[in-house]
């Protein structure tokens, strides 16, 4: 669906036109078309093709979606892939609505962006999000001193919204980690951590997957042999560079202690079993002492003493009970029953 198509000249916004109309405004000097695609259909990328002579193997990328983050070169061209992560705190799980140790999670819409930019042309296409770049257009328009560097400012634009929009879901990350942090501890709630920290680990690799492949790539726009069309907007993409490089490392940050919480509710666990594995043992040494006595006077020798004893039956029980009472007291003593 075509959500703008937009001639801008020298800065400022010229005029809305259709995209059959393009190709009289791009041999303009001074004049840049900006279109912007949502979910389009092959059609519409076609004909977007035919105006601005893309690629045709970034035109496929773009149609088939689910590129790996990237930044490619085609002769005097860019081809740059997004991807688009939008947070959403869910419900708490049946086990917290159960009074358990559930907690509140983020889940994950990942859609993506992709962006053509060309001397004299931008077009982005935007697959799988709800969340558009209205703010990005206003932005641009309202900056036309540097909107007049051309196609590659718009570039930078686009990108920084969209790096901008990690740092809300490391937030939710951040918080959702030290909820179960706090819970550590908490008697029982060990094995339900270990499951929520295993989800929380891969919906961070998913964020991991949308940040390293796009910093490496945002490298090439601001160090080396910068591509002509972002010679005018190196500065900026570094400041997208940084935040991609800030982001990067607070994912490693929140990975590693999550390594920890997994090692250390693992131990959780392991005290639980062998506490358990306390008490049975325990109560088998109490019954131990039981079945010990009753096999010895169960086995009714014609000369055993306490057979024709009054009081041997009495006797018996009197101790097998003393002797298992006083075991239980030791055991709850040391903490075992």
């Amino acid at each position: 669906m075509l959500i703008n198509c937009v001639v801008y000249e020298n800065g400022t916004k010229l005029a809305d036109i259709p995209v059959t109309d393009i190709s009289d405004y791009t041999s303009l000097p001074g004049c840049f078309v900006w279109v912007a695609l949502h979910d389009p259909t092959p059609e519409e990328l076609e004909e977007v093709r035919e105006e601005f002579e893309l690629h045709p193997l970034a035109v496929e990328d773009a149609q088939h979606g689910h590129q790996r983050p990237k930044v490619e070169e085609y002769a005097d061209s860019l081809f740059v892939v997004m991807h688009l992560l939008e947070a959403d705190k869910g419900d708490k799980d049946d086990e917290g609505d159960k009074g358990g140790n559930g907690a509140t999670s983020t889940t994950l819409t990942v859609g993506e962006l992709d962006v053509f930019v060309g001397g004299n042309y931008v077009v982005s296409v935007r697959n799988r999000s709800k969340h558009g770049f209205v703010e990005v257009r206003e932005r641009c328009e309202r900056e036309p001193e540097l909107l007049k560097t051309g196609p590659g400012f718009v570039l930078y634009a686009l990108m920084d919204a969209v790096v901008d929009r990690y740092f809300p879901v490391i937030d939710a990350f951040e918080v959702e980690l030290e909820t179960i942090e706090q819970r550590i501890f908490d008697k029982g709630a060990a094995r339900e951590n270990i499951k929520q920290l295993y989800a929380l680990k891969q919906r961070l690799t998913l964020l991991k997957h949308a940040v390293a492949p796009l910093l490496e790539g945002t490298g090439k726009l601001h160090g080396g042999r910068v591509p002509q069309i972002c010679a005018g907007s190196q500065e900026y993409f570094r400041d997208v560079v940084d935040h991609l490089g800030r982001i990067n490392n607070t994912i490693d940050a929140i990975r590693d202690t999550i390594a920890i919480a997994i090692q250390v509710n693992l131990s959780m666990v392991s005290i639980e079993d062998n506490e358990v594995t306390k008490r049975f043992a325990a109560w088998a040494a109490i019954f131990a002492v039981c079945t010990a006595f009753a096999g010895i006077w169960g086995m009714n020798f014609e000369f055993m003493p306490e057979l024709k004893w009054r009081y041997g039956y009495y006797a018996a029980i009197t101790l097998i009970v003393s002797l298992c009472g006083f075991l239980y007291w030791r055991f709850r003593r040391a903490g075992w029953v």
